[in-house]
């Protein structure tokens, strides 16, 4: 599967350079988030209202094949745009782990299932918890399974 349509690339710069070398060198170099050194993969879905396809470097939160996408954006008070995305249309959803690039369907977590996998995006990644603290929201999370 293979998601077409026009690129639109993210308003920030950081973002977008970090995608265009991930893919750029077939998933070799930028694959960490910035200079922590910690493992991202890179998200592409459909927005839901520009219809546009769009890409998101994530942090590599990975357990028995399943990936979950956190949509903490900082622990700002609005989710990030990418989750509205994920939400309208969880059916076509594309991940880059490294060089492997599949086809994933997606779902929101709730309950015992989203704290289990909390730990894991803490564990993998540490201001999560700081984030959560920071805002009043919960923050959601999607699983990403592949569907290929």
């Amino acid at each position: 599967m293979s998601l077409d349509g026009e690129y639109a690339p993210s308003p920030a710069q950081w973002v977008r350079d970090q995608v265009e070398l991930y893919e750029s060198s077939g998933g070799h170099q930028g694959t960490t988030l910035r200079d922590t050194g910690l493992p991202v993969v890179i998200v592409t879905n459909r927005g839901n209202k520009s219809g546009k396809i769009r890409k998101t470097p994530l942090m590599r939160v990975e357990h028995d094949g399943q990936y979950l996408l956190v949509a903490s954006q900082g622990g700002a008070p609005k989710n990030p745009v990418w989750y509205y995305n994920l939400a309208a249309d969880p059916d076509h959803v594309e991940l880059q782990d490294g060089p492997d690039r599949f086809a994933v369907r997606v779902r929101e977590l709730h309950g015992g299932e989203r704290a289990e996998w909390w730990r894991r995006a803490v564990a993998a990644f540490p201001p999560y918890a700081e984030y959560q603290e920071k805002t009043e929201r919960t923050i959601p999370v999607f699983l990403a399974t592949r569907s290929d």
